[in-house]
């Protein structure tokens, strides 16, 4: 991905975002473009506006981190917007060759060490998974296989969750919340372009995506980044009816780029029986085929 355009397009949007309130600016009555003028945002951290005006053209590269840091708190950016302009100062100097993650093979090529599975499969009050920063489904317990039996069941979802999202009419079932979930989804992606400008396989998807899905392509354009650490979702399962999880992500240090996500429900919930009931149901599925072909 163009690393100049990148720059360019997360720092205007970014300004936009931004009302002159939001800053203790006089709003004034003659504002031409949304949010701040670059010549507020120059003033706030403490830059020449030719200064700003060249790094909002694209050019990030050999700035200082102070200057990156006084860009960030002008344009009120969040821990993970922070990160993402980090990310593309570094990719801008070249310098992000040692930060990036080692390069990954395809979903269907890569299988976990035998210690991740057992970790996986030892997870049995709630789905469990491990997925890349493409969304990737690299592995799961067994309850997260039954969770996400229509993904996994469609082979043009490839095991991955964005475009089981966009792309599959399941996912507006499974996901209630929709446009929420896509906002995430996209959020999530946008955040790994920055970290991994270099993945081919992000840059496939993201144009497979951006061909075949409107809604994905507005939300592309809107440069939002996010970090998907913890917090709650609504899930509607075909089996067994509605779900609200929290989720937990961890970064897998002896994985560089992966991340395990596992899903729980509030102890004594309904949402806890029907994690429950669907464990059931995936033991006795997988049971059957041992049952119909007794071994001896």
């Amino acid at each position: 991905m163009d690393n100049r355009e990148e720059v360019r397009e997360f720092l205007t949007s970014r300004r936009a975002k931004i009302t002159p309130g939001q800053v203790d600016l006089p709003a004034g009555s003659r504002r031409r473009v949304p949010g701040l003028r670059r010549s507020e945002v120059a003033a706030l951290a403490d830059v020449s506006v030719e200064y700003y005006a060249k790094l909002e053209r694209g050019n990030l590269a050999g700035v200082s981190p102070a200057v990156l840091e006084a860009v960030a708190r002008a344009l009120l950016l969040d821990d993970a917007e922070r990160a993402h302009l980090l990310h593309l100062a570094q990719a801008a100097d070249g310098s992000d060759a040692l930060t990036r993650p080692r390069r990954r093979t395809p979903a269907r090529q890569w299988t976990p060490h035998r210690s991740l599975q057992w970790t996986l499969d030892a997870i049995t009050a709630g789905p469990a998974v491990v997925a890349n920063g493409r969304t990737d489904i690299l592995a799961a317990n067994p309850l997260a296989r039954a969770f996400y039996a229509d993904l996994l069941a469609n082979p043009d979802n490839q095991r991955n969750l964005a475009r089981f999202q966009f792309l599959d009419p399941a996912a507006r079932r499974f996901y209630p919340d929709w446009d929420l979930f896509a906002d995430m989804a996209v959020a999530i992606l946008r955040r790994e372009a920055g970290r991994d400008p270099h993945d081919k396989g992000l840059h496939d998807l993201v144009g497979e995506l951006s061909t075949r899905s409107g809604d994905f392509r507005t939300r592309w354009g809107a440069h939002n980044v996010r970090r998907h650490g913890t917090g709650t979702k609504r899930f509607h399962h075909p089996a067994v009816g509605d779900l609200t999880l929290a989720y937990e992500s961890l970064d897998l240090a002896a994985e560089p780029g992966l991340t395990m996500t596992v899903y729980t429900a509030e102890p004594g919930s309904p949402s806890e029986e029907g994690l429950r009931l669907l464990a059931s149901l995936a033991a006795t599925e997988e049971a059957s085929p041992a049952a119909r072909h007794p071994a001896g």
